[in-house]
């Protein structure tokens, strides 16, 4: 269940059989989530946090309006609110987008971790930091980038995030988002989301159906969508 997680952060850096080891005592139990539910609520002080080991979730805030934003997705492997043992109380929401099952890392013994294994502390601390690079890669491609690209730089984002994890097949992956929900994520209506959708199937870059898409032309696509996963920290180096 864990292997999602030792991917990403072998990604980053090389993880020890003892950094294994140590993850596999503090990450524990095992919940799931239907499509629509919180896994952590807005307001809520987590005395854990949550690991996503399977499935897609999104991070929200709503407005009093009743609007809501996605300000990023999660995918397995990620701690979707590790930034909570230190923050304490979480000023977002996150929603599950499928069926998703997680596990959870009490913060009493993530604190030994940061006391006992700094090596394996600094690699979860740069889960952290990837967190808020991609936040600022959504805000940029928010507000500059026209809508085509801009779904086109979040399918490139999600293509590189699922395969560190084994979560693509070939060129393709599964995306079992709504129109509704991915207009969240780009800020847009339902039917101004649905011919972004269009336009970027017309591209030639991308196939697109039944929540399958397949990257026909990644040169292509990463060139619409002006995309550069440096933010992303991909690169295996001494951290």
């Amino acid at each position: 269940m864990l292997e999602p997680l030792y991917l990403q952060l072998a990604q980053h850096d090389v993880l020890s059989d003892a950094e294994r080891s140590m993850l596999a005592q503090v990450v524990s139990g095992g919940k799931e989530f239907s499509v629509g539910q919180d896994l952590v609520s807005e307001g809520s002080r987590p005395i854990y946090s949550t690991l996503l080991v399977e499935g897609l979730a999104a991070r929200y805030k709503v407005l009093e309006s009743g609007g809501r934003q996605f300000t990023s997705l999660q995918v397995p492997g990620d701690f979707v609110d590790l930034h909570a043992f230190l923050l304490k109380t979480m000023d977002h929401g996150i929603v599950a987008l499928s069926l998703c099952r997680v596990m959870f890392a009490d913060h009493t013994k993530l604190r030994v971790i940061t006391e006992k294994a700094p090596h394996l502390g600094r690699l979860l601390w740069l889960d952290t930091l990837v967190d808020a690079a991609i936040h600022r890669e959504w805000i940029v491609a928010m507000g500059r980038l026209s809508k085509v690209s801009h779904l086109a730089h979040l399918i490139c984002e999600l293509f590189i995030r699922l395969q560190v994890v084994g979560h693509t097949n070939g060129t393709s992956f599964n995306l079992p988002l709504s129109q509704a929900e991915l207009a969240d994520v780009l800020g847009l209506s339902v039917v101004h989301m649905n011919r972004v959708i269009g336009s970027l199937r017309k591209s030639a870059a991308v196939n697109w159906a039944n929540h399958t898409v397949t990257i026909v032309d990644w040169r292509l696509l990463a060139q619409m969508a002006e995309f550069d996963p440096t933010y992303l920290s991909m690169t295996n180096e001494p951290r």
